[in-house]
């Protein structure tokens, strides 16, 4: 091995193991805090109509906004942007898209924040909007702290909430949810995801899972996986890590793991930039061919990586639905026809991988960035 190879690794590791705090996960599923949506689709079987009319809408041709706006409605956007994944880029163009194209006057105001991490400046846009309440807020939901914050604010009538990237309705929020979580089922990808790899090692594999930051995401995305996985003959969870949907970290954990674990098969990923940080780590040691990752979402980075042959598969979101879903709700509203939204929005997935096509790759992404690219 090159003696500089070795002493940036040597050096990685050790920096990893001193500075970056990691934690080997306990596997039980943690939904206490909220309802799977198949199960709150059971519980409340009048929201099954509903969201089926809604998501044609959210798939037709838009209808403009008739009625006369007195003020420009006000929007508020907070997102965990700051990540190489585009999933919230495009969503605030998609949003804008269909806002124009529904003829509303608005005004947004939006702010990137970056993932798992900025929870005090997430905390301070959202108390300074309480001086000034926008009439709808977008946020996201992770960690147990984000709780608190959307609470005081849905106990209010000034705002309408709508949480994007959960379609997992919080149980704390019962009495009064927000109107609408708005995204791609987190569980229903991690099953698709755990499907392939079953089909990938029929006889079993070892594998590992590189989390996000502890919460909501990582639970679904990691814990649904691990369930799934457990049951495929043969099958060995050799390590697991929180990274905090950060690229450098992935990049870390998996030399941990490729030093630790010469036999890993594969490496389950819980988000784009964790997957880009683990192909990161492949490449330089060798490893790109014999240990297969996956990608979570389809954005423009994944993509690429699929037709350069760095990354093997992943789950592409029709990610421009959850814009047009949100545009949508906001009009309801505005139309005093708030009953007509449903409590959860959840869009379509499909599975790319390094065999698709041209042809059906450009149409699903005519699809899915229709109003973003």
């Amino acid at each position: 091995m090159n003696v500089y190879l070795f002493f940036r690794r040597f050096l990685c590791v050790i920096f990893f193991l001193f500075t970056v705090p990691f934690y080997t996960k306990s596997h039980a599923q943690d939904n206490q805090g909220y309802w799977l949506l198949e199960d709150y689709l059971e519980m409340h079987p009048e929201q099954v109509k509903i969201s089926d009319r809604f998501v044609s809408r959210v798939r037709s041709t838009a209808l403009a906004f008739s009625k006369h706006q007195q003020d420009s409605t006000k929007v508020l956007i907070v997102y965990p942007g700051l990540q190489v994944s585009d999933y919230w880029r495009r969503s605030v163009a998609s949003f804008e898209g269909r806002m124009r194209e529904l003829n509303i006057d608005y005004e947004l105001s939006s702010h990137f924040t970056k993932a798992g991490s900025d929870i005090e400046l997430q905390g301070k846009l959202l108390g300074q909007s309480r001086g000034n309440p926008p009439d709808f807020l977008i946020f996201t939901l992770d960690a147990t702290r984000h709780k608190g914050m959307i609470d005081r604010i849905i106990s209010t009538d000034e705002t309408q909430v709508i949480l994007q990237n959960i379609t997992s309705p919080i149980k704390a929020f019962e009495k009064k949810q927000p109107l609408l979580y708005v995204g791609f089922d987190h569980g229903i990808g991690a099953r698709i995801l755990a499907e392939r790899y079953k089909s990938e090692y029929p006889a079993g594999a070892n594998y590992a899972i590189l989390y996000g930051t502890q919460g909501y995401v990582s639970s679904l995305r990691g814990d649904v996986f691990y369930h799934e996985m457990s049951q495929h003959l043969n099958s060995k969870l050799l390590g697991s890590y929180y990274v905090d949907f950060d690229r450098e970290k992935a990049y870390r954990a998996t030399l941990e793991l490729l030093r630790e674990h010469p036999d890993l098969d594969f490496i389950y990923a819980c988000s784009t930039d964790i997957a880009i940080g683990a192909i990161d780590a492949l490449k330089e040691t060798g490893r790109l061919r014999q240990v297969k990752v996956n990608g979570w979402g389809g954005g423009s980075e994944e993509l690429s990586a699929i037709e350069k042959g760095l990354m093997d598969f992943t789950v592409m979101r029709m990610n421009d639905d959850n814009g047009v879903a949100m545009a949508e709700a906001i009009k309801s509203v505005l139309e005093g026809k708030e009953a007509h939204v449903p409590v959860v929005f959840s869009g379509d997935f499909r599975t790319v991988d390094q065999e698709t096509t041209s042809e059906r790759l450009l149409l699903w992404r005519s699809d899915a960035f229709r109003y973003s690219d």
